[in-house]
């Protein structure tokens, strides 16, 4: 009966589904990508810093902040505290999909490259783990290969485009709400929700830029770590089969 389960689990993945939904994802990234380079291009970087910024980069938030510092006549020195700032958010995404993909390394490093918003939300969203590790790698190589693809368009186009105007500053946090959605079903990750909104709001108008969002994600980390009624205790036999036959 295992050794069934294990072969047919491959047959099962919503493939086709999970690639229709990384490829809406992938659309919104390349259109938000081209708002990025004409922003960059705008602020003063060249084409081929604002393509090297996305690159090595790779994360929306983090990137409109650098090249707002820039844009602001500020050093390449003082918007790099700023990038980072919002992009520490980022590490506490490694926490679920490192339990979900299990990578080693160096295979890790690539891996973290790709922890973002929207793969964290896509592979967490997936009932097994075929299915999880599946969807972060369509969601992740879809959109680097169409943010990029977006940047360059924006960057060469420079500043004809004008991401207000088209409603593209308003779609990476709606984007997310929507791959989240399903989650607040239940009551517990309603509360969090709700918790890390209400301290976000709170920060807001006291705190840096950044500080926010990461004060909003630590509630969801607190809350990970308080036992649920029912979760299995460490050590617990029967998690140890449920994970094995889950990875198999």
């Amino acid at each position: 009966m295992v050794g069934h389960s294990s072969s047919s689990a491959p047959e099962t993945l919503p493939r086709g589904e999970l690639l229709r939904s990384a490829a809406g994802l992938g659309l919104y990234a390349g259109a938000f990508g081209a708002s990025f380079g004409a922003v960059a291009v705008g602020s003063g970087l060249s084409v081929p810093q604002a393509m090297v910024l996305s690159v090595v980069l790779f994360s929306g938030a983090s990137q409109f902040a650098f090249a707002g510092v820039v844009a602001a006549a500020g050093s390449p020195f003082a918007a790099i505290p700023a990038a980072l700032l919002l992009g520490v958010r980022n590490s506490f995404y490694g926490v679920p999909v490192a339990e979900m993909l299990k990578p080693r390394w160096p295979a890790k490093l690539w891996t973290a490259h790709f922890v973002i918003d929207e793969t964290t939300a896509m592979a967490v969203g997936q009932p097994n783990r075929p299915a999880q590790r599946y969807a972060f790698w369509a969601t992740g190589l879809i959109l680097f290969v169409l943010w990029q693809t977006g940047s360059l368009v924006g960057a060469l186009l420079g500043s004809t485009i004008d991401p207000a105007a088209f409603g593209l500053d308003a779609a990476a946090p709606a984007v997310f709400l929507a791959l989240l959605w399903p989650s607040l079903k239940r009551s517990r990750a309603r509360w969090v929700a709700f918790g890390g909104a209400a301290l976000a709001l709170l920060l807001i108008p006291v705190a840096p830029p950044g500080v926010p969002v990461i004060a909003a994600a630590a509630i969801a980390i607190i809350a990970g770590l308080v036992p649920r009624p029912g979760d299995p205790e460490p050590g617990d036999s029967g998690a140890g089969a449920t994970e094995a036959g889950a990875t198999a």
